[in-house]
């Protein structure tokens, strides 16, 4: 398939800058055999006593760095986890950094540059390893929003906690799994009156989330691999919903990922560990995931193409036509849709 089949128009002052406040108060648009305008408060309305809703309980480590080589600026955003004590990074100026050079960040952080690619991406060695290390850049770090919202140098205070879910336990993410962040104390409280059932898996959302898809044709995209995992007793939470008749509702497509590479062609669900790189696009025949809760993707991105999959693309192009319209938030902070499986395709 051709990546512009997935392109639209989106003005620009619809990208959201900040969530919605209260975050259950921002906007969920319902995409069935109809399009509903809803709240995400209204989602335990929206489902059914024993379906189980997944979430991701990944971790966003503050991962962008501002540091100094010499007496050179320079900054680095860690990608992806080597080893305990060293991380793959884009960095820049990427003229700057030379293998064995030593960039200082703050005054409890450094890091050698063990070695050098192409594209600004360098690996760093730090002077601390393990929690250490998570400690240290909870410290100097900023968290790692995307380029669409705009930021001073250093970020916003707030988005420690904004760009953070309620589930957020396991360190590891690079980007938020942006879906749970609409849920509250509040929210929970009243999906468990409803009778919902949860289950908690991990994926460590990596860069890939942010890159472009630089092919035409969708054939030719390589995805980045993601580490994650889904316990025995997630695994045992959500085939005994599924046994009782109950929904699989994934929150969010980091979910969904996850859930779709640990299904067995029947739709039973093993436990998993293991890395993931999933490609999902239009085609795609879905094994174990009912519903999707997510926020509104990029043009061209390999997110609209998942949604696309999942919903129809027809289907999917006029829910956004309509959000466009009725002034809908999009990407990491905005609103989001509710979406069942085929509907449209």
């Amino acid at each position: 398939m051709k990546v512009t089949d997935f392109d639209f128009e989106l003005p620009a002052e619809l990208i959201a800058q900040h969530p919605a406040s209260p975050r259950d108060s921002a906007r969920l648009l319902r995409v069935a055999d109809n399009l509903a305008d809803k709240f995400v408060c209204d989602l335990p309305g929206l489902l059914e006593p024993g379906d189980i809703l997944v979430f991701n309980d990944t971790r966003v480590i503050p991962v962008r760095l501002a540091g100094m080589r010499g007496e050179a600026r320079v900054e680095a955003t860690l990608i992806k986890e080597v080893s305990p004590d060293t991380w793959n990074a884009l960095v820049r100026p990427g003229k700057k950094f030379r293998p064995g050079d030593t960039v200082v960040f703050g005054d409890t952080l450094s890091a050698e540059v063990a070695a050098k690619g192409e594209g600004g991406e360098v690996t760093l060695r730090f002077n601390r390893t393990g929690p250490d290390l998570m400690a240290a850049l909870d410290r100097e770090g900023a968290m790692p929003l995307p380029p669409y919202i705009k930021r001073e140098r250093g970020g916003d205070a707030r988005d420690r906690n904004d760009y953070q879910t309620l589930f957020a336990q396991k360190d590891g993410a690079v980007a938020a799994p942006t879906a749970g962040l609409h849920f509250t104390p509040k929210l929970m409280n009243a999906l468990a009156e409803r009778g919902l059932r949860t289950a908690f898996l991990t994926l460590h959302v990596g860069a890939g989330t942010f890159l472009p898809v630089k092919v035409e044709d969708t054939d030719d995209h390589k995805m980045h691999a993601e580490w994650g995992e889904v316990s025995p007793l997630a695994a045992e939470r959500i085939g005994a919903a599924r046994a009782a008749g109950g929904r699989v509702v994934a929150v969010g497509t980091t979910s969904l990922r996850l859930l779709e590479s640990a299904a067995l062609a029947d739709g039973t669900l093993p436990p998993y560990v293991d890395e993931t790189d999933i490609f999902i696009t239009p085609g795609y025949a879905f094994k174990i995931v009912d519903m999707l809760l997510t926020n509104f993707h990029l043009p061209k991105s390999t997110l609209f193409m998942l949604v696309s999959a999942f919903a129809g693309t027809d289907r999917m192009k006029a829910a956004y036509t309509h959000a466009i319209a009725e002034g809908y938030r999009y990407y990491s902070y905005g609103d989001c849709c509710l979406l069942s499986k085929g509907t449209g395709a």
